[in-house]
């Protein structure tokens, strides 16, 4: 039963989830919520994707995870898994078919290690369009961005490889690609004109079967984004 239009305060809650199947509670123009279904589509796992209304959740939402926030998922047995890199490494772990984590701990330690540094990036891309709305100088923010692009630009040319965690997509391009598909949403695509290893990178992304197969069209993303800055978040775009 999945569903494309959020459920809000009020509406029934979805069945039991079907057998051989996981249940995502998502949101359509989530990033966080967007890693989950790369890592759904990547690995083939049967799955039905319930939409949430985050201004207006359920309550039976409340009950699955009381911070409210997406993603979340739910097996069969009505176990519940919430943070989108523990229900990304969940998946990864209990469905072994085309793992995305490496094996070695070591391995895994480091994409863990480059997933923390890139959680201290996120916030600027949402800092500088806020910050560009209200008309504030934003050029500290920008600059303090390219330094943190330039950083991921170098760790390509140093390793070489055209992904993260080598020659294939691994979890750790996942965990930070949903970003980089909202550059020209944010107006940062041309923060890649100086990260030329980047701009690859992003390039090989887009012909990925699980990055297709989760996107919205800039026109719907930018739409979104502009109703979510006006405070009226428009879950059900275009739909």
């Amino acid at each position: 039963m999945s569903t494309e239009r959020s459920f809000a305060k009020g509406s029934a809650a979805p069945g039991p989830v079907p057998k051989g199947h996981i249940r995502l509670f998502s949101m359509r123009f989530c990033p966080f919520a967007q890693r989950a279904r790369l890592v759904l589509n990547a690995k083939g796992i049967k799955h039905e994707i319930i939409n949430v209304n985050l201004m207006d959740k359920p309550e039976w939402f409340l009950e699955k995870n009381p911070l409210g926030l997406v993603p979340v998922l739910e097996t069969p047995a009505g176990e519940v898994i919430t943070e989108s890199p523990i229900t990304c490494d969940y998946l990864d772990e209990v469905y072994p078919e085309k793992k995305l984590l490496p094996s070695s701990p070591f391995g895994k330690a480091q994409q863990k290690m480059m997933l923390e540094d890139f959680s201290k990036v996120i916030p600027y891309f949402y800092k500088i369009p806020m910050g560009k709305k209200k008309g504030e100088d934003i050029s500290g923010l920008e600059a303090e961005l390219n330094k943190k692009l330039s950083k991921l630009d170098q760790d390509l040319v140093n390793k070489k490889t055209k992904f993260f965690g080598g020659d294939s997509i691994t979890m750790i391009d996942y965990m930070m690609w949903p970003w980089f598909e909202r550059l020209e949403c944010f107006e940062l695509k041309h923060c890649l004109d100086s990260t030329p290893e980047l701009k690859k990178w992003t390039a090989r992304m887009l012909e990925d079967m699980a990055v297709k197969a989760t996107m919205q069209s800039q026109d719907s993303m930018k739409a979104f984004h502009a109703s979510y800055v006006a405070g009226k978040p428009n879950y059900d775009y275009g739909l």
